[in-house]
């Protein structure tokens, strides 16, 4: 159904997300068909994230998609901490729907393309080995806002991608990622303790897909990131805002170079 919908998902990206909440997916069937269908992933109920909101083309219109969306936010609240925030990334054409369901807007995020190409790299660049594991999943927890071993550590073995850190005196500066899409490639994430250390990951990930079309979601108040996509006329193909249900939490924006997924955070 993503795949139809154009939303161009990774080729083992369903294993990964089942794997970061079993019970974190509700569909909509009638009969043996399913219909529609959506996340509502729990980090151990810290934090939870509404991603793959769907309905068939043949259903909309019918009030179907209504009702999927208050019972996925509403069974997710009950599976969350008193307290605890949702968030999701939503389209513009839905987000006012969105606010009536008690969400609003933090910022914006915009994807770009570009075709990866050769470029030299930082020697402080190399790939993420198991033994960087701890250091990597402590960094995506002080960008992303919340701990989720269960997602990050398979996400970053799956089959095919590229992962790379910049280590420098020993010490974790940043890391990004590389996955394979069903078509082209995509950055998820690349987080960063500046600008400078962004630029050579991400110079790192257009290596890995030379030829190919490199994609990245960025979050648009972060100003360095926006001027490292006009610096590789990387070209603005749409946007989506990060909306919350609570709180927001308080993420360093200036280290967020480009956000994991629109799917699960």
């Amino acid at each position: 159904m993503a795949k139809a919908e154009g939303w161009n998902p990774g080729p083992f990206d369903a294993d990964v997300f089942y794997q970061a909440d079993p019970e974190g997916f509700l569909g909509v069937c009638k009969g043996e068909e399913m219909i529609g269908g959506g996340s509502i992933v729990s980090y151990n109920g810290d934090f939870g994230f509404m991603g793959l909101f769907i309905v068939k083309p043949e259903y909309r219109a019918k009030g179907i998609g209504t009702k999927l969306w208050f019972k996925r936010r509403d069974s997710l609240l009950a599976r969350l901490k008193e307290g605890a925030v949702i968030g999701m990334d939503g389209v513009v054409e839905m987000q006012p729907f969105y606010a009536k369901g008690g969400f609003e807007i933090a910022f914006r995020d915009e994807r770009y393309e570009r075709a990866g190409a050769s470029f030299e790299v930082s020697e402080y660049i190399s790939p993420i080995s198991n033994e960087d594991l701890d250091e990597v999943l402590a960094y995506d927890k002080e960008c992303f806002g919340f701990a989720r071993p269960q997602f990050l550590k398979p996400w970053l073995q799956i089959e095919g991608n590229k992962t790379f850190k910049f280590l420098q005196d020993g010490k974790l500066k940043g890391f990004a990622m590389v996955r394979r899409l069903k078509e082209g490639y995509k950055v998820c994430p690349l987080f960063a303790d500046n600008a400078a250390i962004a630029e050579e990951l991400y110079k790192a990930c257009l290596n890995a897909a030379i030829g190919s079309s490199l994609i990245m979601d960025i979050p648009v108040t972060n100003t360095e990131a926006v001027n490292l996509m006009k610096k590789y006329d990387a070209n603005y193909i749409f946007e989506c805002a990060r909306m919350y249900h609570g709180t927001p939490p308080d993420l360093p924006i200036n280290k967020i170079f480009g956000i994991t997924t629109f799917e699960l955070g």
